[in-house]
């Protein structure tokens, strides 16, 4: 069976240590987890990092070395997936303050990535957001991008090993 290219969103990153909010924490971490048992192939790109820079250092360096540590391919920025992105925001898909999350969508499209996986539920999993990529990505040739939750994406595969 293939692998499941997934791309891991910047707010996963930021939730593998926040251990306050301890259902995203252990459905991150479980995530991480199964990238690195070989169950999801996974990806981010350079918005993810541009993002990450912006935390304080100590919190910067820790999310980033989990770049290194669950070797996660990262995805470099081009005019096509700019262009793309900008396309979503044109289109009422997520407001113009919103590039960056479109710049994640559009990423994973580009780059015929299998999922989006994210904590961003003002913007990125969220019906409207998913309902409208999808037609603009079918409109211009790209394939439907699935977005969707850490623990969906688990429920998904079985591999969740606490029952909620």
């Amino acid at each position: 069976m293939k692998k499941k290219k997934i791309y891991l969103e910047t707010t996963l990153f930021n939730y593998y240590f926040d251990t306050e909010n301890q259902d995203y924490h252990a459905d991150t971490v479980a995530l991480f987890k199964a990238c690195a048992a070989g169950i999801f192939e996974p990806y981010t790109s350079f918005h993810t990092i541009e993002e990450l820079e912006k935390a304080p250092i100590e919190k910067r360096n820790k999310m980033s070395e989990l770049i290194d540590q669950y070797n996660i391919k990262v995805l470099t920025i081009s005019d096509e997936v700019n262009d793309l992105a900008k396309r979503y925001i044109s289109e009422g898909t997520l407001p113009k303050s919103s590039l960056p999350d479109a710049k994640h969508i559009a990423t994973a499209s580009v780059n015929s990535l299998d999922i989006i996986i994210s904590l961003n539920f003002r913007h990125i999993v969220r019906e409207k957001t998913i309902k409208l990529t999808g037609e603009i990505n079918a409109l211009l040739g790209y394939n439907a991008v699935e977005i969707i939750s850490p623990k969906e994406a688990l429920d998904n595969e079985k591999i969740r090993s606490d029952p909620r």
